[in-house]
């Protein structure tokens, strides 16, 4: 990706519309005689208005439209175009999309996790394609003479019934003069004919074909490569180091030292960093640095405990990271005694104490779960040039909006002159969320006064954070005599965070419930790990059910199905946050179409999982069988109410992804630390799911609605780990309490 011949800047993106308020941008007057990149590079350079928006046409009735989310293979690239052109009218093999520059005020939040992208522009996204088409229709009905009613439109074609017709472009540059309008009336889902058919991927071809699309890509004249030579243990900082030798070294720039945030920085919420001091090696290729770090002569000490302000969602709090080398088992030992106290209700219905102490069955189990590490494909990178009056920096990043005020605080530059450039993303998952290696590389810039870009070697990125909490939550269910459930308990907690979603199923479906959570500080740095906190939840609360299942004689499919009858017909509490129609909707299509109790599949060991997040549901059907002696998940049925589905083909494969993801982290998944350090360094020893341990078969059916679109990028994921526990008890006849289940009491299964 050379960008030193990409005129395409901040200043010629604000120039590229003729359309406010709608969220629109029209272009026109063009080239005739120049090739298509040369016809880009004249418009972008000399021809577009100074207005905002989504969507480009030209007199030739080349149509562009822009995505205003960042990308990392959940193909927003396509679906979030796509709604535009839905009510804009156009023949989707005639539009063009390109990635959005970073403006969070004309192009929207620009913020990719949440499993939100889909369901934040549902609306602002139709709505700019069906004001784009009012205008055109506007244009055309003043330049023929006859009424806005008479004008229709199809495929980018404007027509009237006196016979005449005219392309968009013919009447883009009339459009343009035009006021927005209003009170704009939207398709309905039974006239959509791009919505919910599928597309291909757009960036497809470019990324079979090895075309530069990713951070890593990222190229510009005269660009210098640093790399960071962090503490050996989490609670270690840098106390002084001899560069001599690694100076020495061929293609060496500079070796220096520098802190992330100054004393007293006050730190957003998604601010979070890992080491402040900053051991930075600077060189001209990626390889000479990494040779250079080698030689490194460096003593670090012990960082002590660490007062840090945070001013985020929970308003501003003083916190102390504590200086601790921590060791994993003792952490686990620590949770498991703090688990005995008094904790946080989060949730009392009832009276639970009255309900456990009258029944005559009480079933309890506790469920661990360690570290994860987030693993994208791509490691962190980031491209950065600052100078004293503007700064450029690009990259992958999932939320460019957030980063910008903590660069504009740390370059001391106001944010209209950082200009952020958003690369596809080689994976996210949450890590790209956090802002730290933006940072790093623009203070490096800053200080090498040149272009700069920082790399992370697998290494770095395994052993740096950002991880997925530690977790423990403990289960008690009671049945009376009749093996009624009459109570139900949840006390969960964490490193550094709790895992509990006290208003979520079962909660609002049993009379005596009560949730409490707790959690203990840390050094070791953590965040958003896909579906975070339900991922852990969902495999805890399913594996549970299905023990009070088997407990009460019930089949589990039908115990949940009861549970949500309850919950729907006579619900106890207010704040239950799910929707126990939809949650039975997809238990039961997933029961349906899995075939469940049918002695065709009689052969499988089969597990049943079901959770809502990020405002959808997912249930999947697991079936396990045994090859060359070991536990092996066959097939899958996945049964998903997300609402509207934009493209199914991609949403499909984003059901499988998160089902071989799931299958993956809950037989393999784990980070340890001994004294601070991290034991897993590389895929060598932090093991994921492979190619022939991936499931032959994923069916994956969506529940057809008119509901407005929800998450799709999180919610298949966190019940994967429940189905895979299920199945593995019918398996092996044992239950599985602590993750990875592979090393279950320290053996294989």
């Amino acid at each position: 990706m050379n960008n030193t011949t990409n005129t395409y800047n901040r200043r010629s993106f604000l120039k590229s519309s003729a359309l406010a308020g709608g969220g629109l941008m029209l272009s026109f007057n063009w080239i005739t005689k120049a090739s298509a990149s040369e016809k880009l590079e004249a418009v972008l350079a000399d021809q577009w208005s100074e207005l905002t928006g989504y969507i480009k046409i030209t007199p030739d009735n080349i149509i562009k439209i822009y995505n205003p989310n960042p990308e990392f293979g959940q193909n927003v690239m396509t679906s979030l175009p796509m709604m535009v052109a839905e009510e804009l009218d156009v023949d989707w093999k005639n539009i063009t999309v390109e990635m959005g520059y970073h403006d969070n005020v004309k192009l929207g939040p620009q913020f990719t996790g949440g499993s939100n992208s889909i369901r934040m522009y549902w609306k602002p996204l139709r709505e700019a394609g069906a004001a784009a088409r009012q205008m055109l229709r506007q244009a055309a009905a003043n330049a023929w003479g006859v009424p806005i009613e008479e004008i229709t439109t199809k495929s980018g074609m404007l027509h009237h019934s006196n016979g005449k017709s005219a392309k968009y472009g013919d009447m883009a540059s009339q459009a343009a003069a035009l006021p927005i309008p209003k009170d704009l009336k939207l398709k309905a889902p039974k006239d959509f004919t791009i919505i919910s058919k599928s597309k291909k991927n757009v960036e497809g071809k470019k990324l079979v074909s090895g075309q530069p699309l990713f951070g890593m890509d990222y190229y510009a004249e005269g660009m210098l490569i640093a790399m960071i030579q962090h503490p050996p243990a989490f609670g270690m900082k840098l106390s002084s180091f001899n560069a001599t030798q690694a100076l020495k070294m061929p293609g060496i720039k500079d070796i220096f030292s520098i802190k992330l945030y100054e004393d007293g920085f006050e730190q957003t919420g998604f601010d979070t960093r890992t080491f402040n001091d900053l051991l930075v090696v600077v060189g001209k290729s990626t390889w000479e640095v990494m040779n250079a770090r080698k030689k490194l002569s460096a003593k670090w000490e012990p960082a002590g405990d660490i007062k840090e302000t945070i001013n985020g969602r929970g308003g501003k709090k003083e916190v102390i990271v504590p200086g601790k080398l921590e060791t994993t088992s003792a952490q686990f030992e620590l949770m498991a005694e703090m688990a005995k106290k008094p904790a946080q209700e989060l949730r009392k219905d009832g009276d639970p104490e009255s309900a456990f102490k009258n029944a005559a069955t009480i079933i309890e189990r506790t469920y661990n779960a360690p570290f994860l590490a987030h693993n994208c494909m791509e490691p962190m990178n980031f491209f950065a040039n600052v100078s004293e009056d503007k700064a450029l920096v690009a990259g992958p990043v999932q939320a460019p909006g957030w980063i910008e005020p903590t660069l504009s605080k740390l370059l001391n530059l106001p944010p209209e002159k950082i200009e952020i450039q958003m690369t596809r993303m080689g994976g996210g998952f949450g890590r790209r969320a956090y802002g730290q290696f933006a940072f790093e590389a623009a203070l490096i810039s800053k200080k090498m006064k040149a272009p700069v870009k920082l790399i992370y070697s697998r290494e770095d990125d395994m052993t740096y954070g950002i991880y997925r909490p530690m977790y423990t939550a403990t289960y008690r269910a009671a049945l009376d005599a009749d093996k009624n459930l009459i109570g139900f308990h949840v006390k969960g907690g964490g490193i550094p965070e709790h895992p509990i979603h006290a208003n979520r199923f079962p909660a609002g479906a049993i009379d005596n419930y009560l949730a409490e959570g707790w959690q203990l500080p840390t050094n070791i740095t953590i965040g958003a790990w896909r579906a975070p906190r339900s991922n852990f939840n969902a495999a805890a609360e399913q594996s549970f059910l299905d023990e009070v299942a088997e407990a009460m004689g019930k089949d589990p499919i039908q115990l949940r199905l009861d549970l949500l009858k309850r919950a729907k017909e006579n619900p106890v509490g207010k704040n239950n946050d799910y929707n126990p129609e939809r949650y039975a909707g997809v238990l039961e299509l997933a029961r349906n179409k899995s075939g469940w109790g049918k002695t065709e599949n009689s052969g499988y060991s089969r597990g049943i999982a079901a959770y809502f997040c990020h405002n959808s549901y997912a249930a999947h059907v697991v079936d396990m069988v045994t090859r060359d002696g070991e536990p092996y998940v066959e097939r899958v049925t996945s049964a998903i109410d997300c609402g509207i589905v934009i493209n199914p083909d991609a949403a499909i494969n984003m059901v499988q992804g998160a089902v071989v993801d799931g299958i993956g982290n809950a037989f393999y998944g784990t980070l340890t630390h001994k004294e601070g350090v991290s034991e897993q360094t590389n895929f060598h020893n932090y093991r994921l799911i492979r190619h022939n341990e991936a499931p032959k078969k994923i069916d994956v059916h969506f529940v057809q609605n008119e509901i407005d679109p929800t998450g799709l990028g999180e919610p298949p994921f966190p019940p994967v780990f429940g189905a895979v526990a299920n199945a593995l008890y019918k398996n092996t006849g044992k239950r599985y309490y602590n993750q990875p289940f592979t090393n279950e009491n320290n053996g294989d299964i």
